[in-house]
């Protein structure tokens, strides 16, 4: 991957969380597309993940706050690319699939696109966390009115749009309150399927009871605000689609 600057101009901005990813970081960068940009936001690692991740020529931004909301937001914030992509950085996802979570976004088809995870192994997601994502998706689908499949981790939208949805969430319900906001704002969201692998290291989620909890509780609250009116993406947003 090439080196790029904060100030550089980049097709697509690529915000990757970041908690103690030393081994899977070279992988993870080395697949992203080219011309694009990683923002490694180092979430208080302690393995030398920021600085692997700045060798390898992504741009690190360092989040003290933790929590996957803040490490997701500090990455938009901080991105300048018209296109933001997220993914995790733990090898369970491969970046050079992006532009297939992103080509909906850049032609202007799909406002949010979702990498909707396909197992390519039994042990690739457990068979707890699976059965909630499906029962998430089912209480999506009744808040929202959206069929979707998977709160897949892997994305993209506008940044500007993305920004105005006023994201609160600093823990783990920001990808649903993502999605929660988008579709009160009636944007077109999607999803594509993307092949889900084992990923390297226990999962600071699904990998605890207490991570799963909170988790849990997170995405409850979120589920449990009132609707906010948010501006429309664009003058072309079709109301409804997607759903």
């Amino acid at each position: 991957m090439i080196e790029t600057s904060p100030s550089a101009p980049a097709r697509v901005d690529v915000v990757l969380p970041c908690l103690d990813e030393a081994e899977a970081l070279p992988w993870v960068l080395d697949r992203i597309p080219a011309g694009w940009r990683a923002i490694v936001v180092d979430n208080g690692s302690t393995d030398g993940s920021a600085d692997i991740a700045r060798n390898g020529g992504a741009y690190v931004v360092h989040e003290p706050r933790r929590g996957f909301g803040a490490a997701c937001h500090a990455g938009l914030t901080a991105a300048t690319a018209d296109v933001v992509c997220f993914s995790d950085c733990d090898g369970s996802l491969d970046p050079a699939l992006l532009p297939a979570v992103a080509g909906p976004v850049l032609d202007g088809s799909a406002d949010l696109v979702l990498g909707r995870r396909r197992p390519t192994t039994l042990g690739a997601w457990p068979a707890h966390a699976r059965l909630a994502n499906l029962e998430l998706a089912r209480l999506i689908r009744r808040r929202t009115g959206l069929r979707l499949h998977d709160l897949g981790p892997m994305r993209a939208a506008r940044r500007e749009e993305l920004l105005a949805l006023d994201l609160t969430d600093r823990r783990s319900g920001y990808p649903l309150q993502m999605v929660v906001r988008a579709a009160d704002a009636d944007w077109r969201v999607t999803e594509t399927d993307m092949p889900y692998h084992p990923r390297t290291g226990r999962s600071k989620v699904t990998g605890t009871w207490r991570g799963t909890w909170q988790a849990v509780r997170d995405m409850r609250a979120v589920l449990g605000e009132p609707p906010v009116t948010a501006p429309a993406v664009t003058a072309t947003t079709v109301p409804g689609a997607g759903r």
